[in-house]
């Protein structure tokens, strides 16, 4: 199978050369050129598998350049660093209400399941072309610390992730600037996520800086994060009650879109899931187009759910492009008029099956309290604005997206119950080595000339 850009002007790439590129040369993003289609037959047959099976089930569609063999080991690998024997496991709080658990990864958020994956896709890589690699990408929380721990130690890479500059919780910077491995750069930026994600946009078009430091991405701009992602939409839907499995929602905290869209394109490969809502923060752009057709770029307000605090969805643009029939030239239009005017007005425009719900931080903590006084079940800021607003026509399924114990002060004001967790407990005694940069290009290229492989 070849991958091609979303903005239709550079060449159609295998799947490993499309993740080693990450961000195609025309600024577009990689997206199959076709995609699978899975009927009943394929879902019976995948219903009993293990997670790391049906991984390999399905990726296999895409991966078409790696021996079989080889794949599956890679898979496996990416998996056993799970602390729950679910992988992903479903918690069902009511008749109506479940929360899928996304958070039993090594860095306790849903990133854990394409990232360990991603890491070892990267290591393979260097070790059958005899390269290095370094790896770049800009995190809000939840996702420099899942490509950090996806890249620990491996030979041949150093990885460089952009964060705003205390706007994560102090524990996702713990995860990212205390791991003490040689190859790991944690680069504090003085700006917001949108900053340090516009500045990395820029670096990866620079091709000739791309190429002399074999420059690959992370962020969900990265092809194999999405598809990674698209397993546990599907090892979920195989594990709801038959009874209500065609008629259940799935509830989606999302900034990036890069995890609501995986579940969105899985539906596309003929998985019957009913619907999708797309729960924001109160930085909800997302929330804004999703009912009213506008989408357009407000101020970003640091919120309780950091990891949230996103203007610029990235994945948008792979919505767009399916949405629109594949239609290159008007992504091109589309996307142009945004970077120009900070906006796009969409005319008649298609929602498909996705409705979306907004959350501010003055509801937050009742959210959490609320959900703690009636099931006993604790829920971190991100998966609490998941709650805002559900459903009340048929069940739903909510992604939690991070554990509790990642944001202890929000939990204990709240419901005066500290979560904890042994791996962010062994991080508080370890110093912290960051990097303070600008939220330039010109200050990133210059580190990572200074400090790549």
């Amino acid at each position: 199978m070849l991958f091609t850009s979303t903005r239709g002007q550079t060449p159609a790439l295998s799947f490993s050369d499309a993740v080693a590129t990450g961000l195609a040369p025309d600024g577009g993003l990689y997206l199959p050129e076709t995609l699978p289609q899975f009927g009943a037959a394929d879902l019976a047959r995948f219903e009993p598998l293990t997670y790391a099976e049906l991984c390999f089930e399905f990726l296999k569609h895409f991966a078409t350049d790696i021996e079989p063999t080889t794949l599956r080991e890679l898979i496996a690998r990416s998996y056993t660093t799970f602390s729950h024997p679910d992988i992903a496991p479903i918690v069902r709080l009511d008749e109506r209400t479940s929360v899928l658990e996304l958070f039993h990864g090594p860095t306790l958020a849903f990133k854990d399941f394409a990232l360990q994956l991603l890491g070892n896709l990267y290591g393979h890589q260097c070790t059958m072309r005899g390269q290095t690699i370094n790896v770049l990408g800009a995190t809000s929380g939840d996702t420099g610390s899942a490509a950090i721990h996806g890249l620990l130690g491996k030979p041949g890479t150093a990885i460089f992730i952009l964060y705003p500059d205390g706007r994560t919780s102090p524990l996702q910077e713990r995860q990212m600037a205390c791991t003490g491995a040689v190859n790991v750069y944690a680069i504090a930026v003085d700006g917001s996520f949108d900053d340090a994600q516009a500045s990395l946009k820029e670096i990866f078009a620079d091709q000739d800086f791309r190429m002399r430091h074999r420059l690959s991405a992370v962020n969900s701009i990265n092809l194999a994060r999405v598809l990674a992602q698209c397993v546990y939409y599907l090892y979920a839907y195989l594990r709801l009650p038959a009874a209500t499995r065609a008629e259940t929602e799935f509830v989606v905290p999302t900034g990036n879109f890069g995890n609501v869209l995986a579940g969105w394109m899985l539906q596309k490969m003929g998985v019957p899931i009913h619907s999708f809502k797309v729960a924001t923060n109160q930085n909800d752009i997302l929330y804004r187009l999703f009912t009213t057709g506008d989408y357009r770029v407000s101020s970003v307000a640091p919120s309780l759910a950091p990891s949230m605090d996103i203007q610029v969805s990235s994945n948008f643009e792979r919505f767009l492009y399916l949405s629109l029939g594949r239609d290159a030239a008007k992504v091109r239009e589309v996307m142009a008029t945004f970077k120009t005017t900070g906006g796009y007005k969409f005319q008649n425009f298609d929602r498909d099956t996705f409705s979306a719900s907004r959350c501010t931080d003055a509801q937050i903590p009742g959210i959490i309290q609320s959900v703690y006084q009636r099931y006993g079940y604790v829920v971190d800021p991100h998966t609490a604005c998941g709650f805002a607003d559900l459903a009340k026509d048929r069940p739903s399924l909510i992604l939690a997206t991070a554990s509790p114990a990642k944001f202890p002060d929000t939990i204990i004001s709240a419901i005066e119950v500290e979560p904890k967790d042994p791996s962010l407990e062994a991080l508080k005694q370890r110093p912290i080595k960051k990097y303070l940069l600008k939220a330039d290009a010109a200050s990133i290229r210059a580190f990572i000339d200074s400090h790549g492989v």
